[in-house]
């Protein structure tokens, strides 16, 4: 039977504490990650391309904090699906997240490494999802604190970025990228992957005091400031780079400082890359913690997952466990490729979410029927134009997760 009632985790977090989280979580994987591949699909018309992402993604935050006032549980789109389309959709749901998530979790661990110490990237890289691991352990509370003083100091070198790059004097680009429609799509697709941050504030609605008031005003607060972030960014990064500059750049924001002439060392950019994929993965690693202790609460996982550390109120077997296959996969895969394996994913969770939120009778204002629907459309349509190869290894990783399951649901029967 499923564990409706669980020991709970701690209600530490206000409404600041979980914004910050949301803002965290978003602005290390968006700006330093995504904004070259989405350049190279998209070309001039990135802007574009991240207003859509941000259109999409609001649709989503619609659906997730209408559920989450209503479902104030660790899991977000998990439990979400199975209370309002049953286990098989929140099934589905879950998996995605946490097989996507993962994939992430591995992406930002390496771009720290690649930032702080080139040539041993791997070690630091390692060492940076046990270290932050021990910060989850220690109760979220620190864990909020810890993504605080990241983002307060990545958003002004962020912030100074753009200045120096509306400054700098016209780009030299006599090849432009062409562009078309499908290339603007396939852009938005990858730079939602930007955009999930939000969806830790959902996984983590257990820890969140006055969930039906602080959930919604996180959500919609840390999409909003991060939506304006990344639209100044992209077009600062053409107007100092231009596309074909930026679609080749491993690490087109220190570009921008030697575009700009401004004399600032690209040090800067570097300790901000740095701490930003620091944050990032601290919140990605709660998050996908707190969706395995609802997918092992309900017998989707094993239930040894769902052990909770009641000194610290933390899901401490969850973050081990993802903390174990993160290191797995550094040591084992180049994880940077995954960009466009996790947005299927998390495109494939808010799928869910929307269907989930189109079924609930009492709805505020923000949140129509006919915004579930545009969110749903919107969701399949950016995961069908993402790359193939993304799309085929997303399809055989749920394939694999739902035969599991089946499995899995027969022996328990058969016992029964």
């Amino acid at each position: 039977m499923a564990m409706s009632n669980p020991p709970g985790l701690r209600r530490q977090l206000g409404g600041f504490d979980a914004t910050t989280v949301g803002v965290g979580s978003m602005i290390g994987a968006g700006v330093f990650v995504v904004f070259a591949p989405a350049a190279a699909a998209a070309g001039s018309w990135l802007p574009l391309a991240v207003a859509f992402a941000g259109f999409v993604a609001y649709c989503n935050a619609a659906a997730s904090a209408q559920l989450a006032a209503v479902h104030p549980h660790s899991g977000g789109t998990y439990i979400y699906g199975r209370r309002q389309l049953g286990p098989w959709p929140g099934f589905i749901a879950g998996w995605s997240f946490v097989t996507g998530k993962i994939a992430s979790c591995a992406a930002m661990a390496l771009t720290f490494g690649l930032y702080a110490a080139p040539g041993f990237e791997t070690a630091a890289a390692v060492a940076a999802v046990v270290g932050l691991t021990v910060v989850n352990l220690l109760g979220v509370a620190r864990t909020a604190l810890m993504t605080r003083i990241i983002v307060s100091l990545v958003v002004p070198v962020l912030a100074f970025v753009v200045v120096a790059a509306f400054a700098a004097p016209p780009p030299s680009d006599p090849v432009p990228l062409p562009t078309t429609w499908l290339g603007v799509l396939q852009a938005a697709g990858l730079l939602f992957f930007a955009f999930a941050g939000y969806a830790r504030v959902a996984t983590m609605g257990e820890e969140v005091r006055e969930p039906q008031r602080n959930i919604p005003k996180a959500i919609f607060g840390s999409l909003g400031f991060t939506l304006v972030l990344y639209l100044l960014l992209a077009v600062g990064l053409l107007t100092a780079l231009g596309p074909t500059t930026l679609a080749n750049s491993p690490a087109p924001l220190r570009e921008v400082f030697a575009a700009s002439a401004s004399g600032i060392p690209a040090t800067a950019v570097t300790v901000a890359a740095a701490l930003a994929s620091l944050g990032a993965l601290l919140a990605l690693i709660a998050g996908v913690g707190r969706t395995t202790l609802a997918m092992a609460r309900e017998g989707d996982l094993p239930r040894a997952l769902a052990g909770i550390w009641q000194r610290f109120g933390v899901p401490y077997a969850a973050d081990l466990s993802t903390a174990a296959v993160v290191i797995g996969l550094l040591l084992t895969t180049d994880v940077l490729t995954v960009v466009g394996f996790s947005s299927f994913g998390v495109l494939i969770y808010y799928a869910v979410a929307n269907l989930s939120a189109f079924t609930l009778k009492d709805r505020p204002w923000h949140s129509p029927r006919a915004l579930n629907v545009v969110g749903f459309a919107g969701c399949v349509l950016l995961a069908l134009t993402l790359p193939t190869t993304s799309v085929l290894t997303m399809v055989a990783v749920l394939a694999a997760g739902l035969l599991g399951r089946a499995a899995v649901t027969g022996i328990r029967r058969r016992r029964a």
